[in-house]
């Protein structure tokens, strides 16, 4: 195995995924929002930085071409899990989350039981944006979580009438709860219409795969 700064940088993205859920084992709402939205920026910019540098400094090796979609697609799905796990279980959530964590499972499998032809997998242009949207609309949904919460913080103590009464601007909003609720509905409403495209990138790319595979499945063992 050759170490160079790409393969560092891809490694970090893969051992980051697992913390984006550990964030909130050790922290409350909502800093743990806030510290797994860090994290995973972070860590989906390595997803650019890597590859960049890797082609740039001529450093592409086996280890990082092995590895870079397994991160991309741990930190997909262990941020979906953790998204899914705290929201109120909406199927308009679920049901895109069960279409990219399906299709993962589907293509890893593919490749694992095509062996040596998995060359023919090649990552194309398009599941590349795929990832990208993941990515984005993730992202999105979980600054859904701390426009949530601070709405709720900022409501302390206050009776659903009242809420009412500011979010309609029939009362003055010195807590800022109307910016709040804006950005909640929004960054949700956008996440989710982004995660349904990623989902759509999902199904269209995944059967791509399976009907490149289908040559190789029809061969006898």
């Amino acid at each position: 195995m050759k170490w160079n700064l790409p393969n560092l940088l891809t490694v970090l993205r893969l051992v980051a995924a697992p913390g984006v859920a550990v964030m909130f084992l050790y922290f409350t709402r909502p800093y743990a929002d806030w510290f797994a939205l860090i994290l995973f920026l972070s860590a989906a910019a390595t997803d650019w930085i890597d590859g960049y540098l890797a082609r740039a400094w001529s450093q592409e090796t086996r280890l990082g071409a092995m590895l870079d979609p397994i991160a991309d697609k741990a930190m997909v799905i262990i941020a979906l899990m953790v998204i899914v796990g705290y929201s109120s279980m909406s199927p308009w959530l679920v049901l895109p989350a069960t279409f990219i964590l399906f299709r993962e499972v589907f293509v890893s499998g593919l490749r694992e039981f095509l062996g040596d032809t998995a060359g023919t997998l090649k990552v194309t242009k398009l599941a590349k944006w795929k990832t990208t949207l993941q990515m984005v609309a993730i992202a999105i949904l979980f600054s859904q979580g701390i426009f949530e919460h601070y709405l709720l913080q900022a409501a302390w103590k206050m009776d659903q009438t009242m809420v009412n009464d500011i979010l309609k601007g029939r009362a003055e909003d010195l807590q800022g709860l109307r910016g709040y609720y804006a950005g909640m509905i929004w960054s949700g409403r956008l996440g989710l219409w982004m995660l349904w495209l990623a989902a759509a990138l999902t199904i269209v790319t995944g059967f791509d795969y399976f009907r490149k595979a289908l040559p190789h499945l029809k061969e006898p063992l």
